[in-house]
């Protein structure tokens, strides 16, 4: 019974040493690993890419503000005045599909002032005021001129923006394009900056893409309308070229041509 107890200690205590030595094995391979130094030579290049293109797409925002005693005279008062807005956009070519509602407010007016016994200021609610504003966004740019006019001639009083910018069809190729053209010109940079130093391009190492940014909407103009106001007959309008550029850095492993 003694010989058996000894025997199965003897052999735990060559496993455990056993176990022991294969772990500072592969630790010490593993600190080997991390010291030896990489002898990979690499060139870091920024490539850009550059596009001047053609807006394809006209956003106009415009609305109808009314203001009445109370909220159901000013809601009837403004529903009236968008219905003929709408209609008179339809009639220049806008069709149902191209036009949103981007915002709908109802809010009360208050006239204040100061009580001359007590001197405290006192509210007094004067009516209320509902803006409606819709999103006209066609790709039919020639019809910024029409679309403006007949919306104004019909009852709006506020044309909050006109701009020109890329459709997400258009933005989506674009980005294809100047992605590869942007690492195109990064290698061809790094081939020129190595041929001097004898070296040459044998693989990437690795690719980081900017985010490709659509450019700013070209505005046109930003206006309010007095009530009764209209434009004349034809408002020039003119869209004009944008620049859209892209990014992309590129690690390349190289090895020298010696």
């Amino acid at each position: 019974m003694k010989t058996s107890t000894r025997l199965i200690t003897a052999v735990i205590a060559v496993l455990v040493v056993s176990v022991t030595m294969s772990v500072l094995s592969a630790a010490q391979n593993v600190d080997a690993q991390e010291v030896a130094p990489s002898r990979e030579k690499t060139i870091s290049v920024t490539g850009t890419a550059t596009s001047s293109v053609q807006p394809d797409q006209l956003n106009i925002s415009f609305g109808v503000e009314t203001q009445q005693k109370t909220a159901k005279e000013a809601l009837d008062s403004n529903s009236i005045a968008m219905n003929n807005v709408i209609e008179a956009i339809r009639t220049a070519g806008v069709t149902d599909d191209e036009i949103g509602t981007s915002n709908f407010s109802i809010y009360p007016i208050y006239d204040g002032y100061e009580e001359p016994l007590t001197k405290r200021w006192t509210q007094e609610l004067k009516g209320y005021q509902i803006t409606n504003t819709i999103t006209v966004k066609t790709f039919n740019l020639t019809l910024a001129a029409d679309i403006i006019d007949a919306a104004v001639n019909a009852g709006t009083n506020r044309v909050d923006s006109v701009s020109f910018t890329l459709s997400p069809e258009k933005h989506m190729q674009l980005k294809d394009e100047l992605i590869e053209q942007a690492i195109q010109n990064a290698k061809t940079k790094a081939e020129k900056a190595l041929t001097s130093l004898d070296y040459s391009v044998v693989g990437v190492k690795s690719v980081s893409l900017s985010e490709f940014g659509i450019p700013v909407p070209t505005p046109m103009f930003n206006m309010a309308f007095d009530e009764g106001m209209a434009v004349r007959s034809s408002t020039p309008v003119f869209s004009s070229s944008q620049d859209v550029t892209s990014t992309a850095n590129v690690v390349f492993l190289i090895e020298s041509n010696q």
